[in-house]
């Protein structure tokens, strides 16, 4: 009987350790989102809260990146959990696809919702019927996005990590990052008289990006903010893969059996090397997220690395954690709170209107000016709007923490 038990227990697989410090960057990093993308007004706005215009960056250009190189971190942690339980590989290939799969086409129903065109009339149509209004929402409707650009670089940069060694990675992440810097700054642009690529970079309209943003994806499906390119666009995806692929090698080293301070000297000393290279090469291809720049891949991923070292030294190690339990909550359960604070954003911002001074205006206007506004200056209130949006989210979230409801894809 006892050895039988004995046998049993040795077969187990052994406890996979589980840091707390990755939770919480992943959390930092949606709560993160949610403060940037939420404001009382877009008018008023502190500086480190807004993108930056074009080339460089700014606290806020940090976010979306972080979580692509997450999402990679997570997918080599995710990998090893499931082999080590008895996935095989096309277990693990279909997981993959299905996943990114999910997290596109919820970035397309985001894009797409309320799924018609709102408001009292809709260009080329005097008296507009509900199908009029679907169908041109429908031939309106982004194709790409925030969640359709981490569906398909999770997809593209898992494939490509999963039979691959090491080497392997590192030469295909050269690949990816020289090749985005030869194709936007040494081919000429269609339509631009024979330029290349390198003396438009700073033409929004007419880079290489932007030009094949328009002939992929058509005017109609593009983000309407920018009108005339899409910044998370076809291209740019390309080197977006290469942000997955380098969290996945993070992940590698995250998940070995090497002393924890010597895993967190490490990644400081990565992240020191890979911010420094960034900004050599922002010399000659501007760190830029809307290009999502191969300097800009490298830049941010060496700073992820080490905000990630100091979570991990500070939490992990140091054993200080008392200030962590909202950013688990939130890193918990990233896609309800990415899609449902997206979604209540919509209703929001643009589509529940309220009588206010004599006129109709959206509730989070109504909201902002009541509550905010009326007894703060512009910045602080459109600040403080934007806090009690996080805090909003945290305690739905909290309620579905609590209850053990977590969204998984």
């Amino acid at each position: 009987m006892s050895s039988a038990v004995s046998s049993t227990v040795s077969a187990m697989p052994p406890r996979r350790e589980r840091l707390l410090a990755l939770d919480v960057f992943r959390g930092l990093t949606i709560a993160g989102m949610l403060l940037v993308n939420n404001p009382g007004s877009w008018g008023a706005i502190y500086p480190p809260l807004e993108h930056a215009e074009w080339n460089g960056w700014t606290p806020t250009d940090l976010i979306f990146p972080f979580f692509l190189f997450i999402v990679g971190i997570t997918t080599y942690l995710s990998f090893t959990s499931r082999r080590e339980h008895g996935a095989d590989d096309a277990a693990l290939i279909k997981q993959v696809i299905r996943r990114g799969l999910i997290i596109y086409f919820l970035g397309f129903l985001m894009s797409w919702f309320p799924f018609y065109q709102w408001g009292a009339t809709i260009p080329g149509f005097d008296h507009p019927t509900f199908m009029d209004r679907f169908i041109y929402r429908f031939e309106h409707v982004r194709i790409m996005g925030v969640l359709a650009r981490i569906g398909i670089a999770y997809i593209i940069g898992a494939l490509l990590c999963f039979k691959t060694t090491t080497k392997q990675q590192v030469i295909i992440i050269a690949v990816l990052l020289y090749g985005y810097w030869f194709a936007m700054t040494l081919l000429p642009v269609p339509g631009s008289g024979g330029l290349l690529g390198k003396d438009l970079l700073d033409d929004k309209s007419g880079n290489l990006a932007a030009w094949l943003d328009r002939q992929i994806l058509g005017m109609n499906h593009i983000w309407s903010g920018s009108v005339t390119f899409d910044p998370e666009g076809p291209m740019s995806t390309i080197p977006a893969i290469g942000t997955v692929m380098l969290g996945y090698l993070t992940g590698r080293w995250i998940g070995t059996k090497r002393p924890l301070l010597d895993r967190i000297a490490a990644l400081f000393a990565v992240g020191a090397i890979g911010m420094t290279v960034g900004l050599m090469w922002n010399w000659v291809f501007p760190i830029n997220k809307n290009l999502w720049t191969s300097s800009y891949v490298v830049f941010t991923a060496g700073m992820a690395c080490v905000i990630i070292a100091t979570c991990m030294w500070i939490i992990d190690h140091l054993n200080i954690r008392g200030w962590t339990k909202p950013f688990v909550i939130y890193g918990m359960n990233p896609i309800v709170a990415f899609v449902g604070s997206g979604v209540m954003a919509r209703i929001i911002y643009t589509l529940w209107k309220v009588p206010y001074g004599g006129k109709n205006i959206s509730i989070e206007a109504a909201t902002y000016q009541t509550l905010f506004a009326s007894w703060l200056p512009p910045r602080p209130a459109s600040l403080a709007f934007a806090i009690f949006f996080v805090l909003l989210w945290l305690g739905i979230l909290t309620i579905l923490y609590r209850r053990n409801i977590f969204l998984k894809v």
